[in-house]
């Protein structure tokens, strides 16, 4: 049998339906954005073709990206993380002050499970995905508004959209740079060392029968 992660020097980071909400949710993402620069670049939009069949898809997984986390909701440990996401703290501004003076000393940036750029990164993709739902259901329905509220809302999601994508391709090239972050949410572990330095805030999962809780 093998070792357990906490008997290999590893501790438990993320949950099965935490890491399923973020794969699909990623997945719809990726492919709302995919579709998106096909129907705006020109080059793609030549090489692609096939623009009916690509704004079905475009719509369709931007009204789904939402889904996976709502169905997610079901799972105690998602709900737990979103509320470590949606909780700041002193901790939180000490971490942002040390990434402006790109302070990178031990013990500078502290944090819970969560950085203050994690929460900030959560917090401002959710706010993006509504807004580009809102806008992307005026787009698609031309009966619900006037002209003048469809226009502009062509305006906001066409701006956002680029805003996201530069946003995404930012968490991506961190999470490229980090292959411990990437395997705890591949895996659900990570290296004790890994939590301690990057996490030293967060409490890790208590062992049965103990009761502990999370930063």
């Amino acid at each position: 049998m093998p070792p357990r992660p906490e008997a290999a020097g590893r501790v438990r980071r993320f949950s099965g339906p935490v890491r399923w909400v973020h794969r699909t949710t990623a997945a719809l993402t990726l492919l709302c954005v995919a579709t998106a620069a096909c129907l705006y670049v020109p080059q793609l939009a030549e090489l692609v073709g096939r623009r009916h069949l690509l704004v079905t898809v475009h719509e369709w997984s931007g009204l789904l990206i939402p889904v996976p986390l709502l169905a997610g909701l079901v799972a105690r440990s998602l709900r737990a993380d979103l509320r470590r996401l949606n909780r700041f703290g002193p901790h939180d501004r000490q971490w942002l002050r040390a990434v402006r003076r790109r302070d990178h000393r031990p013990g500078s940036r502290p944090a819970g499970k969560f950085n203050a750029g994690q929460k900030l990164y959560a917090a401002w993709i959710a706010g993006a995905v509504l807004v580009m739902a809102g806008t992307g259901l005026l787009m698609w329905f031309t009966g619900l508004a006037p002209l003048m509220w469809r226009t502009a809302a062509t305006f906001v999601h066409d701006w956002l959209a680029l805003a996201v994508g530069l946003v995404l391709g930012g968490h991506i090239a961190m999470a490229l740079k980090d292959p411990e972050a990437r395997r705890g949410m591949r895996t659900g572990s990570v290296e004790r060392r890994w939590a301690r330095r990057e996490h030293p805030l967060w409490q890790e999962p208590a062992a049965p029968g103990e009761r502990l809780e999370h930063q």
